[in-house]
């Protein structure tokens, strides 16, 4: 399991003194211990690999977000620290799709789903998160599917 590998970092990362790595896994496990609370009202659980894939997701959206404030800010440091934080973040997600083979899972969808316009974009996006959730970003997948429709 994705928390397992964490927290066995975080060891790590304490051990070998890496300050850097130390602080991005604690916001890393901060930020899931979060959503687990959040979830403590849910009628329904989402697989854990799941729930921590999509926390690591958001969590690498925002600082991508941040880097690209902080240079059009003229603040180099502070998006050097920020993708620091990406590069850490990143060694717990599961492997991507390249584009190629998202292509082929979004016209695999479409076809076994009848899908011809942006209409059915929704089914298709719908169908694509349930397979392939933590395989692909679904933010580039919807250019994808959008691409495919249109």
């Amino acid at each position: 399991m994705i928390r397992d590998d964490i927290k066995t970092a975080l060891v790590a990362a304490m051990k070998a003194r890496d300050a850097g790595a130390t602080a991005a896994i604690r916001l890393i496990q901060s930020a899931i211990k979060n959503r687990d609370i959040e979830l403590r009202t849910a009628t329904t659980q989402p697989d854990d690999d799941l729930l921590v894939t999509e926390v690591l997701q958001k969590m690498i959206k925002q600082r991508r977000e941040s880097i690209e404030m902080f240079e059009k800010g003229g603040r180099q440091e502070l998006a050097d620290a920020e993708a620091a934080e990406v590069a850490v973040i990143e060694r717990f997600l599961p492997a991507q799709m390249s584009e190629d083979e998202a292509k082929a899972a979004i016209d695999a969808i479409a076809t076994e789903l009848g899908a011809t316009s942006v209409k059915d974009m929704g089914r298709v996006m719908a169908a694509l998160k349930e397979r392939h959730a933590g395989q692909m970003d679904m933010a580039k997948a919807s250019g994808l599917v959008k691409a495919r429709l249109g």
